[in-house]
């Protein structure tokens, strides 16, 4: 081994390097670019050490999962109602579109991990808790279909801008801006739209 190679494989935390590397692959290429060997190669340690922390392809993905949940969550927790929730999820899926991609891809990680749904459990639960401030008039008679539908068109409009389906729609204004107008249409404290 090199002395390169040695300071990057003993500089305490492969596991980081391993990860962040992970995290620009799938940002740039997608989950399905990613490979133990590539990351390897990047951190300049064998191809077996990724293994050794990751065990696995999927057990990689779903430590990217992971974390992804409790930044999530951590983004969520601090927003001070339900519509600043949606905004906090817009700006997640824009700060952190790697660990977005994995995270609502259930077939690439272990959905049973305990790290992941201990995070998974913290962010539903903080946007649970926005739905259940919204006075009975903002949100309707069934909590879960009023959580449906703030996650669907958080999710949805995250989704499309990290696509770039939403450039012409856009036109240059602010995400946030723009997910704080479309939230205002359907959840406000007076009551849904058209009510």
């Amino acid at each position: 081994m090199n002395s390169e190679r040695e300071r990057t494989y003993h500089h305490g935390d492969l596991r980081r390097v391993i990860l962040d590397a992970a995290l620009d692959v799938i940002a740039t290429n997608g989950p399905g670019a990613l490979s133990l060997r590539d990351l390897a190669r990047r951190a300049g340690v064998s191809h077996a050490a990724p293994a050794h922390h990751f065990k696995d392809r999927t057990g990689l993905l779903t430590a990217v999962a992971a974390e992804g949940y409790a930044l999530f969550a951590d983004a969520l927790a601090g927003a001070p109602d339900l519509r600043e929730r949606g905004v906090a999820y817009v700006r997640f899926a824009a700060t952190h579109p790697a660990h977005f991609q994995v995270m609502f891809q259930p077939d690439l990680h272990r959905t049973d991990d305990p790290d992941l749904l201990a995070a998974r459990a913290r962010a539903t639960e903080a946007l649970r808790a926005g739905v259940a401030d919204l006075p009975l008039a903002g949100r309707g008679e069934d909590d879960r279909l009023a959580g449906v539908a703030a996650w669907s068109l958080a999710h949805g409009f995250a989704t499309l801008l990290l696509s770039g389906n939403l450039s012409d729609a856009m036109e240059g204004r602010d995400p946030e801006a723009a997910f704080r107008s479309l939230a205002g249409l359907i959840f406000t404290p007076e009551g849904r739209a058209g009510d």
